[in-house]
């Protein structure tokens, strides 16, 4: 009598059908981090002194249009040259919608906005963005605090979802940074912001890595072709270490790589990562190129984590403060991956169900990537 194979436990079966249901989410749409038709990310950057004060607002192109309820040939214009004719055609809607749901105010009295300037248009990952600067003029003198309030893109125009707005500020000597969701909508400067700095940042750090597939399934990557608890703990300082790096090099403008070359690469590393952990996983000196590889892999996905704040500005320790919430933020959530998936993984290794288990969960993995990486080589620069 033949006894029967050890059988899958059904828990398992159900943790890798749920990461089957989310490789194939991929191919609905390239990535959380590049889709526009969920949710968005608004950045501010508020300078001034006294009465005079200016605010850079960089929104997503089509998002903004939409708002302004402008036609489908403003909002679905796909050339640089048209969409910097549209906003210039259009700057009064344009300018009335911003200005509606975007306010600055000093020492409790409202600072009467203007545009200063044509808005320019610029490539963020791989959507275009439109820059848009107005100029404040602010009741009473220097000193007094300064409120900035943001309801871009709320829930109700229904366009998009949860959007938050990244303000980064130099109001009068004051700096800060702060992210302004449709719960807490204003920010006021002065006093000790630090502990409200430090969870917001924190909190997108963990947002950034938990909703940007492309960086999560470099990371399952990583797991399924670790031999042990050693290699993966070698392979996550690695690339920790390699993203950290460059994360903060980026976010501080010491390093500037395009997006059409970033992204790209962080799809073609998932696919690579993907096939080595199964065709070279058991292979005689793996081990010695797989760090160097995950090392250079994770210098370019920290680039692509610099992305996610769109700051621009000069040196500074609440800018620090900032980069380092935001990286914690991220380390908090590959722990917590790495916590869940690899006892898992080490689990349906010790049965026979891992020759179609692990295939099966990496060949979804080779194919999203390998779409993402054609998209967007393939996408045509705006």
């Amino acid at each position: 009598m033949r006894s029967a194979a050890p059988r899958l436990p059904a828990a398992l079966l159900t943790v890798v059908a749920a990461l089957l249901t989310l490789l194939a989410a991929g191919l609905a749409r390239p990535a959380p981090a590049a889709a526009h038709d969920a949710t968005t990310t608004a950045y501010v950057e508020v300078t001034g002194t006294g009465t005079a004060v200016r605010a850079e607002l960089d929104l997503e192109y089509d998002l903004l249009m939409k708002s302004a309820w402008l036609y489908e040939e403003a909002y679905g214009a796909k050339d640089r040259a048209e969409q910097l004719r549209q906003l210039k055609a259009n700057a009064q809607a344009v300018n009335a919608y911003v200005t509606g749901r975007f306010a600055l105010a000093h020492a409790s009295a409202a600072c009467t906005p203007r545009p200063a300037g044509d808005a320019r248009v610029h490539t963020r990952g791989s959507r275009p963005f439109a820059v848009l600067t107005l100029a404040y003029d602010c009741p009473g003198g220097a000193g007094g605090s300064y409120t900035v309030s943001s309801a871009l893109f709320p829930d109700a125009e229904s366009f998009v979802h949860s959007t938050e707005t990244i303000v980064h500020y130099d109001l009068d000597g004051q700096r800060g940074s702060q992210v302004l969701t449709a719960a807490e909508p204003t920010l006021t400067t002065g006093g000790h912001h630090q502990s409200r700095q430090i969870a917001d940042f924190f909190l997108l750090g963990m947002e950034h890595l938990l909703f940007g597939l492309d960086h999560i399934l470099f990371l399952l990557s990583l797991l399924i072709g670790a031999r042990g608890l050693r290699d993966v703990l070698l392979a996550a300082t690695a690339f920790t270490a390699a993203h950290s790096v460059t994360f903060l090099l980026a976010a501080m403008g010491v390093v500037t790589v395009p997006a059409a070359v970033v992204e790209p690469v962080i799809a073609a590393s998932i696919a690579v990562m993907a096939c080595a952990g199964i065709f070279l996983r058991d292979r005689e000196g793996t081990g010695r190129w797989r760090l160097p590889v995950v090392f250079l892999f994770g210098l370019v996905h920290g680039l692509g984590f610099a992305g996610a704040l769109g700051i621009d500005e000069s040196w500074s320790w609440e800018l620090l403060l900032s980069l380092l919430s935001f990286n914690v933020g991220i380390e908090a959530v590959q722990l917590g991956v790495i916590a869940v998936v690899f006892p898992l993984l080490v689990l349906v290794r010790r049965t026979p169900a891992h020759r179609w288990v692990l295939p099966a969960l990496t060949a979804p993995i080779v194919v999203v990537s390998l779409y993402w990486f054609w998209d967007r080589v393939t996408a045509v620069p705006s």
